[in-house]
């Protein structure tokens, strides 16, 4: 048979005894790919904690998943093509464990002329050369020689969110940061405050109209008993109060509510009462993309509209020491541009090799900078590859900076709106983080804005 065709084996020319095996190691993705097909979502296979809880440390694949692999084995092996089945019956006799090896063996044990069925004794065995499953199988073997091309499977991927929830479960133990949420005036802000409480991030400081929060959280049945609440007039009060709250070290985050980020912002930055510092503000989106292969920055796509060069410098420092903030030591950081050679008529690309040469003498620090580069070869190796870019940082970048707002936030949304990402927003070079959440954030982003805020937090008090 060549690797390219399947060729099947027709009842005729099938002989009693004879056998066909094939041998398969069980993923993750395995079985994330079978719960996503089959809606099994028992946590016995997919919950960490609750495996080390009930299943002996050890999460266990579906039983139907090694059952499943028969399908595989009759459909190209023996009969192969052409062949159906027609009766199973299965025995299960130990769990399956993650990266467990299963070597699947069926053996032809009666002919039944009739209707052209075989029927199969057919076992899996691990490697340490036990049987975990035993079963029959009745297929019908085809009448006619079939020699057809091996079809090409589609590419799959399981969108997971896994960095978030890691990042979450990271910081869930450490204490709660007093935080100052201007305005929580409607369902989704005061949710946000309210989950992230619960969930052991931040203690929140209700800052707005206080007949307004109550109504909120009674008509959506939000419990706030437990939270203080600092009554003031209207939205335009609620972020002077927040930020005097920062700002006298009462809150040591100051949280977005049902207001404008520019309403919120303008009351940050003033001069005598805001918590601005000589570090220019910038906006960072933390994104969870499933498709690459780690947490992935965004910079910025929410403050400033045309940067500068030497406002740059700052957005990429901010950008670097909130990514070692995160655990990463050295982060990588991807400048882009429409192109990746420099040219005087596309600005972002000079600037991008000014930038590069900051670096190189001290005036930005504790990162590893390239650029310009394009999208492409940013993000994936293989493309850099093809242009001949030679680079730590493409196809490996923590951090993209992005040539302006437009840019950035027209790439955040393609991100997560086309390639399923989550993307959790904080605001740095202040005083303090500032989370910016916004109504479509689903409640994983949520958290994860706060989370990011907490980490900011603690280590600025050294308690991490």
């Amino acid at each position: 048979m060549h690797a390219d065709t399947i060729t099947n084996r027709t009842f005729a020319e099938i002989e009693i005894g004879e056998k066909a095996s094939l041998t398969r190691t069980l993923k993750p993705l395995d079985i994330q790919l079978f719960a996503t097909l089959t809606g099994d979502l028992n946590p016995t296979h997919l919950d960490e904690k609750f495996a080390r809880q009930y299943q002996a440390g050890q999460r266990v694949g579906h039983s139907m998943w090694t059952a499943s692999l028969l399908s595989g084995l009759f459909g190209c092996q023996l009969p192969g093509p052409g062949s159906v089945f027609a009766a199973q019956s299965f025995r299960y006799l130990r769990p399956v464990h993650l990266n467990d090896t299963l070597t699947l063996t069926a053996e032809a044990r009666e002919k039944r002329p009739d209707h052209r069925i075989v029927v199969f004794d057919c076992a899996a065995v691990n490697q340490q050369g036990e049987t975990v499953m035993e079963a029959t199988v009745e297929v019908i073997a085809p009448a006619e020689k079939i020699t057809t091309p091996r079809p090409e499977l589609a590419s799959m991927a399981i969108q997971t969110h896994d960095k978030f929830n890691r990042l979450i479960e990271y910081c869930a133990p450490l204490p709660d940061i007093v935080t100052a949420v201007a305005h929580p005036c409607d369902e989704s802000s005061l949710t946000a405050a309210v989950e992230a409480a619960e969930a052991s991030l931040i203690l929140p400081i209700l800052v707005g109209p206080a007949d307004k929060i109550r109504a909120t959280a009674d008509k959506y049945q939000i419990d706030v008993g437990r939270f203080e609440i600092v009554d003031v007039p209207h939205s335009h009060a609620a972020a002077a109060k927040a930020v005097e709250l920062v700002r006298n070290g009462q809150a040591e985050v100051l949280m977005k509510g049902s207001l404008h980020t520019d309403e919120l912002m303008h009351e940050a930055m003033r001069a005598e009462t805001g918590i601005r510092t000589e570090r220019r503000i910038s906006h960072v989106f933390c994104m969870d993309v499933p498709s690459y292969h780690k947490l992935l920055l965004v910079t910025d796509a929410a403050i400033n509209i045309y940067p500068a060069l030497d406002d740059k410098r700052d957005i990429c420092q901010n950008a670097i020491d909130l990514a070692r903030i995160l655990g990463i030591e050295r982060p990588k950081v991807a400048i882009l541009s429409a192109v990746e050679t420099i040219s005087v008529k596309i600005a972002s690309t000079t600037e991008a090799a000014s930038l590069c040469k900051m670096a190189d003498r001290g005036q930005i620090v504790g990162g590893l900078l390239d650029g310009p580069l394009a999208m492409d070869n940013a993000i994936s190796k293989v493309a850099a590859e093809i242009k001949g870019i030679k680079s730590e940082v493409a196809g490996d970048a923590d951090i993209l900076l992005v040539p302006d707002l437009e840019a950035g936030n027209i790439l955040a949304k393609q991100l997560t709106f086309m390639a399923q990402a989550d993307a959790a927003g904080i605001v740095l070079g202040a005083r303090a983080p500032i989370i910016l959440t916004s109504r479509a954030d689903n409640v994983r982003t949520r958290m994860a804005s706060c989370a990011v805020a907490v980490l900011i937090a603690h280590t600025r008090r050294g308690s991490r």
